[in-house]
């Protein structure tokens, strides 16, 4: 696959649009570009020998394309916290717990601007309060938590 992926910028446009249409299963449009056929390719092989999308991924794409999705309804609400929840965080073996304001938040008695400032006093450094305090989703586990 990786050889067949790297001769396909050495084609002429003949030969590419004959590789399209092998692939695809139709004529690529004639405003289609050189290196976005290379790159359509290439995932197309890619898609043949690894698999495509997950299929709820491609039914979210075919509504899309048909537009009967309404992106709004789609949308993932933001995780938040409203005033009075009390949030718990383990942190090096220790929990921390912070209570939720209208407009601030409280940790061991003293109130701070946001969940950014109680997570830096309590690591030491600089955190994403919401992430820091689970409201956020990581990426990546943070190694030391």
């Amino acid at each position: 696959m990786a050889r067949e992926i790297a001769s396909l910028s050495a084609l002429d446009a003949e030969t590419l649009r004959q590789r399209w249409k092998a692939l695809i299963g139709a004529d690529p449009a004639p405003y289609l570009g050189r290196s976005f056929m290379v790159r359509a390719l290439a995932y197309r092989l890619q898609e043949r020998a690894l698999g495509g999308l997950k299929p709820a991924a491609q039914r979210l794409l075919d509504r899309i394309g048909d537009g009967r999705a309404e992106l709004v309804e789609e949308r993932i609400p933001k995780r938040r916290a409203s005033a009075g929840t009390v949030l718990i965080r383990e942190w090096r073996g220790v929990s921390y717990r912070v209570t939720v304001l209208d407009n601030d938040v409280v940790y061991r008695g003293r109130r701070y601007k946001s969940l950014s400032e109680v997570a830096r006093v309590i690591t030491g450094t600089h955190w994403s309060g919401p992430l820091f305090f689970g409201l956020k989703r990581r990426s990546k586990e943070a190694a030391n938590g």
